[in-house]
């Protein structure tokens, strides 16, 4: 899996852009300046880049060495610093209370187990009263075809998240198609969920 996520953003262009997800945007006044914050398969670097810019503490994990080489560039070019992790996240330890908050955008690689091991990692290192904000596609994306996996078994409903969240306060869920420009792999009209969830 490792490799083919390498060689997916070995080209020179930023395959998902370099500006930052419009929900993340959105959700910028739940977000204070020092907390520290755990971008999730951040990729090359856009969200995690930009919470940086907001005077959040980031560690940024992903799979991908290419993919964080390009991230490096782009904080770079921004002037931020960003603790880079470089781990599969299916088989790394998420720790434990570490967090003020966890961002998940478009992080629908994983299914079954995985995905509840990676549900469990996240909310694990969460500290009490942090929030988990993460974006992602439903199934009817699958209709769209504009971005994100093409199994449904990798899409998200909201009976799903508010499962996973069912011990947490939910601030925020909502689903809603919309257009989005996110580089060339996440490009035209979306089906898309959101969730804010914030740990007791």
């Amino acid at each position: 899996m490792l490799g083919a996520w390498d060689a997916r953003y070995d080209v020179p262009e930023y395959i998902f852009g370099t500006e930052p997800n419009a929900f993340l945007q959105q959700q910028a006044s739940r977000l204070q300046a020092s907390q520290h914050v755990l971008a999730v398969a951040d990729g090359e670097g856009r969200n995690g880049v930009w919470l940086a810019q907001q005077g959040l503490l980031v560690d940024a994990v992903d799979s991908s060495a290419v993919a964080q080489s390009k991230a490096k560039q782009l904080a770079e070019s921004r002037n931020v610093n960003i603790h880079f992790i470089h781990a599969d996240l299916l088989n790394w330890d998420w720790g434990k209370a570490r967090y003020d908050a966890v961002v998940a955008i478009f992080i629908q690689f994983a299914t079954g187990s995985g995905r509840d091991a990676m549900f469990a990692g996240m909310k694990a290192a969460t500290k009490s009263g942090g929030l988990v904000l993460l974006q992602g596609y439903t199934p009817r994306q699958l209709e769209y075809k504009t971005g994100g996996p093409p199994s449904v078994e990798n899409m998200y409903t909201p009976a799903i998240l508010q499962t996973y969240f069912s011990d947490w306060d939910i601030l925020h869920l909502e689903q809603h198609d919309e257009e989005i420009n996110e580089g060339a792999h996440h490009s035209g009209m979306s089906a898309l969920i959101d969730i804010v969830a914030r740990k007791p």
